[in-house]
């Protein structure tokens, strides 16, 4: 009976994240069209105004190749992750001063994590884990 229990518990978990998961990415998309003009990601991602954004988990800053990044952003010693780029998202400029990129920010912190899982299922290919 017990194992029953904990399964039933497991499957309603999983139907409850899964579509706020698909939601969360939906709304990323929507998020990232703000980043559009400068970033690239996905599987023909390139380097733009801004670099490619696939693989930004886990990645340090300013280490895509062929991009010129900025002293300050190359000098950082960010490593990406959810924290940090929560943290970097709402003013970038305040985050690392100097940086090239001249961009607002998003205040709104279900709007910056919804982008977060939105950039986060790219690999540095650009496939979706």
């Amino acid at each position: 009976m017990m194992k029953r229990v904990i399964m039933i518990g497991l499957t309603c978990a999983a139907s409850i994240a899964g579509p706020a998961y698909a939601q969360d990415l939906a709304a990323g998309a929507t998020s990232f069209k703000k980043c559009g003009p400068c970033h690239d990601v996905g599987p023909t991602g390139k380097n733009k105004v801004g670099p490619v954004l696939n693989g930004l988990d886990g990645r340090k800053s300013g280490t895509v190749a062929g991009y010129n990044y900025s002293d300050a952003n190359k000098a950082s010693g960010v490593t990406w992750n959810e924290e940090s780029f929560l943290d970097y998202i709402k003013d970038p400029k305040a985050k690392i001063p100097g940086t090239k990129m001249t961009f607002a920010g998003i205040k709104n912190e279900a709007e910056a994590k919804a982008l977060w899982a939105y950039l986060q299922q790219y690999d540095a290919d650009g496939k979706t884990k």
